[in-house]
């Protein structure tokens, strides 16, 4: 399983906008300069948490955006389940399922007990866990472009 680049920006516009000090407003510009990322990615992101009520933003100039509540209280499992769009990681999860094992195979329910698992671990940190310890300045988060080699 992977995660979106959707869940992947969000976690890291979310990490960016923790660090500032409270109160202060930090723009979609400035994020995606930052962390070299599309302007229309991160002000679609920017949308997607405010509505899930992580952000406020604030219109106009001098606008911006900043935590909707202490960075303590976002969940990380919260944020992937209201981010990505498709837990079905394999074809029976969907609907739709064509699969000719479907009712004679055990893969479907050890996947979703991984699955339930990953998001349950997730559930126990918060947005607060993935913030530097005091004073080790701005972290930049990079993506992976390829698969790590076990």
């Amino acid at each position: 399983m992977r995660l979106t680049l959707m869940t992947d920006y969000a976690l890291r516009l979310l990490m960016h906008v923790a660090q500032q000090a409270p109160g202060q407003l930090c723009t979609s510009a400035e994020v995606a300069k930052l962390h070299g990322l599309s302007p229309a990615h991160v002000t679609k992101i920017t949308h997607l948490l405010g509505r899930a009520g992580w952000l406020n933003t604030v219109r106009g100039k001098g606008g911006g955006m900043r935590l909707a509540k202490p960075a303590a209280e976002i969940s990380l499992g919260a944020v992937v389940r209201g981010i990505e769009t498709d837990f079905h990681i394999v074809e029976c999860f969907g609907a739709g399922n064509q699969c000719v094992l479907t009712g004679q195979c055990r893969l479907s329910g050890i996947l979703s007990q991984g699955l339930s698992n990953f998001l349950q671990h997730l559930d126990g940190y918060t947005l607060a866990d993935l913030l530097p310890t005091a004073g080790a300045g701005v972290v930049q988060f990079m993506v992976m472009t390829k698969p790590v080699k076990r």
